[in-house]
């Protein structure tokens, strides 16, 4: 399985680095691409990120899933890319996972997919979901996948573990985790 994650300048730190771990962890191939023209990302508390390629160098198509984290000023660059609003649509278009945890699910809900379907957010971003807001704190609804915050960034991380590659991957990663310490 292939995943993409777009980094914007504006991310929130937590959500990105936490996913691309956990996925990694589960053997999952991760690219995160940098929106911009440069593969340095600065978070939204003002950490350095190196992504690992370009946006401007892949093509979605190439991927199993993608997953937007969040940060307010991130979700917004992203939600004014036009290529990652085709990039949702066509993975969305194909049922390929489409993820969003925080503020990036309004990029889903820009993008016009959210309907019918059940999402979750950063409750602050709840109104921009309409009636596809949900307060739980992870919620799969078919191929789309939401998450409120840094605080479930790990249960986030982990179901998309599960769906990705499977329950028995996902325990093993989540057991790992705990008894690393």
């Amino acid at each position: 399985m292939r995943v993409l994650i777009p980094l914007a300048n504006g991310v929130e730190e937590l959500e990105a680095v936490t996913i691309i771990d956990v996925l990694r962890r589960g053997k999952i191939e991760v690219t995160s691409a940098a929106i911009g023209g440069s593969l340095t990302v600065k978070g939204s508390r003002g950490v350095a990120l190196l992504a690992d390629a370009l946006w401007s160098s892949l093509n979605p198509d190439d991927f199993d899933a993608l997953v937007l984290p969040g940060g307010g000023k991130g979700a917004e660059a992203l939600a004014a890319d036009e290529r990652i609003l085709e990039a949702v649509h066509t993975l969305n278009d194909n049922q390929k996972i489409v993820a969003a945890i925080c503020a990036a699910p309004t990029v889903l809900a820009a993008a016009g997919i959210l309907h019918s379907r059940r999402a979750t957010c950063f409750p602050s971003f709840a109104p921009q979901l309409g009636d596809s807001y949900d307060a739980a704190p992870v919620i799969a609804d078919g191929n789309i996948i939401t998450s409120q915050g840094p605080g479930t960034a790990m249960l986030f991380a982990l179901v998309l573990v599960q769906h990705l590659a499977g329950e028995k991957v996902a325990r093993h990663v989540a057991d790992g985790l705990l008894t690393q310490f």
